[in-house]
C-alpha cells in the first residue's frame, strides 16, 4: 500500500445485529419452500422483501414478482410480501382463484390488528409512516376510514381529528426510532390524551440495527450501509450514522457501488446492513475494504437476537390442489 498519505491504522466497525431480521428470513424461505414444494412459477405480489440482490435469487429459482395480484393467472399461487396487505388484497385473490400464502411479517400483523381493534372502539388513528410506502398502505387498508398518515414532526400541524379524546397513534415498524418518537411528542402536545400503541410499534430489528449504529457512529470516518434504495429501514441506517456523528454515510447494494473516493483520509470504516439483506453482501464489502488495507474488522455488538417465527400456515398445506379446485369450482381444503 502507498502508505505516503495514507491514514496510519486502517480498521473496520462491524454492526451486530445486522441484516436478515426473523420476517424477512421468514417470508424468503416461504418463497423457497413454496418454489420447492408446489414448483415453479410461484407469484409474489410486490418485492418479497426490499432488496436487489434477494429478488434477482429467488426470480432465478422460479417466482415471478408482479405489481397487482389481477397480474397472477387464475388457479395460481400467489405469495403476499414481509410488508403485508390490505384486506382489499385477499379479496381480489379470491376472486382470481388464487391459493394465498402470506408471508406478512408477525410484527407487521401485530400493527393490523391493532388498527382493526382502535377502528373498531371508533378511535381516530395516527399512522406514523411514509407515505406510499407498502407496509403504510397494507395498515392503512385495515381502516381506511380511520386512519390518518402522520409523514413525520413536520405533517403533525396538519392532523385533524374527530374528538382528541379518542385519538391513538401507530407506525410503520421500519422507521427511526428517534424521529418516531419526536413525531410522537409533537402529536401529545397537540394532543395531551394521545393513546401509544399496547408496545411500541417499531419493530426490534430496526431498533437494535439503528443502536448498533449509533454506537459504532460516533468513531466512524465512514459508514457504508449495505441496503437497497426501496427499503425504509436501511434508509434510516444513514441517517442514524449520520445522526450519530459519522462523517460520512452511503447506501450500496454491492460492493462495487463504493466509490474509493470515499476512502480519502478515512481510517475507521463502519459497516452494516439492513434488515433484508443477506450477509454474502456484507462478505463483499468486507473483502472490498480489506483489499484497500482495511483488514482489521471489530465487531460492535449492541444486542443479541434469537428470535424466530414460524414459516406461514399455508405452506403445510396442498395449495396446487387448492388452487386448482378453485378454478374446478370445489372445496379448498
Amino acid at each position: 500500500m502507498d502508505g505516503m498519505t495514507a491514514p496510519t491504522a486502517r480498521k473496520v466497525l462491524l454492526a451486530a445485529p445486522r441484516g436478515y431480521c426473523a420476517g424477512v428470513d421468514r417470508a424468503v424461505i416461504a418463497v423457497e419452500k413454496a418454489l420447492e414444494q408446489y414448483g415453479a412459477p410461484v407469484y409474489v405480489r410486490h418485492e418479497i422483501v426490499h432488496n436487489k440482490y434477494v429478488v434477482k435469487t429467488l426470480e432465478k429459482k422460479g417466482a415471478i414478482f408482479v405489481d397487482e395480484t389481477e397480474e397472477v393467472p387464475e388457479g395460481n399461487i400467489v405469495i403476499f410480501s414481509a410488508h403485508g396487505v390490505a384486506p382489499v388484497v385477499h379479496d381480489e385473490a379470491e376472486r382470481g382463484k388464487l391459493a394465498t400464502i402470506d408471508a406478512t411479517c408477525p410484527l407487521v400483523t401485530k400493527v393490523h390488528k391493532e388498527a382493526v381493534r382502535f377502528a373498531k372502539e371508533d378511535y381516530d388513528i395516527l399512522l406514523i409512516g411514509h407515505e406510499g410506502h407498502e407496509e403504510v398502505i397494507g395498515t392503512s387498508g385495515e381502516a381506511p376510514d380511520h386512519i390518518t398518515l402522520v409523514d413525520g414532526p413536520g405533517d403533525v400541524a396538519n392532523v385533524e381529528v374527530r374528538d382528541p379524546d379518542r385519538v391513538v397513534w401507530l407506525s410503520q415498524t421500519t422507521l427511526s426510532v428517534d424521529e418516531t418518537m419526536e413525531t410522537v411528542g409533537a402529536l401529545q402536545q397537540k394532543f395531551p390524551n394521545l393513546l401509544s400503541p399496547p408496545s411500541d410499534d417499531i419493530c426490534y430489528a430496526t431498533q437494535n440495527r439503528q443502536t448498533a449504529v449509533k454506537q459504532m457512529g460516533a468513531d466512524a470516518d465512514l459508514v457504508i450501509v449495505v441496503g437497497s434504495k426501496n427499503s425504509s429501514n436501511s434508509v434510516r441506517l444513514v441517517e442514524v450514522a449520520l445522526g450519530a456523528g459519522a462523517k460520512d454515510a452511503h447506501l450500496v447494494d454491492y460492493a462495487d457501488e463504493i466509490d474509493e473516493a470515499w476512502l480519502d483520509g478515512v481510517s475507521t470504516v463502519g459497516v452494516t446492513s439492513g434488515a433484508s439483506v443477506p450477509e454474502i453482501l456484507v462478505e463483499g464489502v468486507l473483502d472490498w475494504l480489506a483489499e484497500r488495507g482495511y483488514g482489521d474488522v471489530e465487531t460492535i455488538t449492541s444486542a443479541k437476537e434469537s428470535i424466530t417465527f414460524s414459516l406461514p400456515k399455508e405452506l403445510r398445506r396442498d395449495l396446487r390442489a387448492e388452487a386448482a379446485s378453485k378454478l374446478t369450482g370445489g372445496e379448498s381444503a
